[in-house]
């Protein structure tokens, strides 16, 4: 058995546990996901459904979740949910697709985002290398930050999420006091295309990334103060809090530029900008390239501390490199796990295929949140979770109709990202061989 200072500390409260929730959901995404929306679907109160439907789905899988969480208080969340499910199987290459996937390629992708904000402020050197150094720079600094206590790092989350969160209510108070565009009601507006549902759904997938990152609290169950109580709330706060912002801006985007507009700007531009200039001029560029700056920064410190958690609960369970297991002993973080997460990290930034990596985001993820639905089902039927889950047992299964047409209209409009992701996720299984032959003890 393992002593106390072999274990992680329960000291993340429920404030902390809330805003890590936004502070993660709050990225790049908000700021120029407006764009393709509107490309893909021109009527202004379809689009603010959008951003609606995909923030009740996303708080079905709180509920869902937070009957999982009745299970364990282990780290690990989905992780270590799948595996007192389906097994080691099924949870390794979970763990696995976090790993190689979703996880080192998010922590990627916002590294790359936040060194592009600060070279549009502060023009860095040796061009696209330049912005690539800085990347790796701040993954290795909020890596080493982090290990030196979840505590500093729960409190440098609360700070930068604190000024997000204030930062976008500001740009939402200006788009709506500039306001200039009429409200177009839906029997005015024009009707939509015999297309409109795939539209529709497109739309909501656009969303569905601005809220991904939900479910990252999960992994930190091991650090948090009386989880079964406070792991729900968090979850549903945080995204109750991401769900309002992120409606309202949507809806100050389109009082300021029309949709004719904002489908113009091409994938090239951040629409957030775009409004912020038309609002302020060369001021409100400058402020929204340190807004997004400060929004990936705060979401690259919640994710580099919650993925780290995945590996070291898969270390300790014998089906990952057994060093990722270790807690440091002063700090009592699992700090070698998090040298992992960097590493492949940083090797993403540097070969430059983090985008193509994080195109598979939303059909790995979905896949195993659908799977971890069935496992919620699965579970109150032996009668293993006993506890009240809200909307049970028809959000369980609304979730795993979402996610199976979604990962089927994915496959077939995306066939061969579906089957890179499906090659990268069983990419794990000679590891997991490995793993399972020489690491028992």
């Amino acid at each position: 058995m393992n002593e106390p200072h072999d274990q992680l500390k329960r000291v993340l409260g429920l404030p902390t546990a809330i805003l890590l929730v936004s502070g993660i959901m709050i990225g790049s995404g908000v700021f120029k996901k407006i764009v393709p929306m509107a490309q893909s679907l021109p009527d202004e109160s379809y689009i603010l459904l959008a951003w609606i439907a995909a923030g009740i789905i996303t708080m079905f899988g709180a509920f869902t979740y937070s009957g999982l969480s009745t299970m364990t208080t282990e780290s690990g969340g989905v992780y270590e949910y799948l595996r007192l499910i389906f097994g080691d199987f099924v949870s390794f290459l979970f763990g696995w697709s976090v790993f190689m996937i979703f996880g080192s390629g998010a922590l990627a992708a916002l590294s790359f985002v936040f060194a592009q904000s600060v070279n549009t402020l502060v023009p860095l050197p040796f061009g696209d290398w330049g912005i690539k150094i800085l990347a790796t720079l701040t993954i290795l600094l909020l890596t080493w930050f982090n290990s030196r206590g979840i505590r500093k790092g729960g409190i440098l989350n609360n700070i930068v999420t604190s000024a997000k969160i204030v930062g976008i209510l500001l740009l939402i108070i200006s788009a709506l006091l500039f306001s200039r565009v009429p409200i177009t009601h839906p029997a005015a507006a024009a009707a939509p295309a015999a297309g409109w549902l795939s539209g529709f759904f497109g739309a909501m997938l656009s969303a569905l990334w601005a809220y991904d990152g939900w479910a990252n609290i999960t992994y930190i169950t091991g650090e948090i103060k009386n989880p079964r109580r406070n792991m729900p709330y968090a979850i549903i706060g945080g995204v109750s809090i991401s769900m309002a912002l992120y409606v309202l801006l949507n809806y100050g985007y389109m009082r300021v530029l029309s949709l004719d507009q904002l489908a113009a700007l091409g994938q090239d531009k951040i629409a957030a900008a775009e409004v912020a200039g038309t609002i302020m001029g060369k001021t409100g560029t400058v402020m929204i390239s340190a807004l997004i700056m400060i929004c990936t920064f705060s979401a690259l410190n919640g994710c580099i501390i919650s993925y780290a958690r995945v590996y070291f609960r898969m270390a300790r369970e014998n089906v990952f490199f057994n060093h990722a297991g270790k807690v440091h002993p002063i700090a009592q973080t699992p700090h070698i796990a998090l040298a992992y997460s960097a590493i492949w990290s940083v090797a993403l930034v540097c070969s430059g295929t983090f985008d193509d990596i994080t195109n598979l985001i939303v059909f790995a993820s979905y896949g195993y949140f659908g799977l971890a639905a069935f496992g919620l089902v699965r579970m109150k039927r032996k009668g293993r979770i006993t506890a009240t889950v809200i909307g049970y047992p028809v959000i369980p299964w609304l979730i795993i109709l979402f996610c199976a047409a979604l990962m089927t209209n994915t496959i077939y409009t995306q066939p061969r990202a579906s089957l890179i992701g499906l090659l990268l996720i069983l990419s794990g299984v000679p590891f997991y061989l490995y793993f399972k032959r020489f690491r028992h003890e």
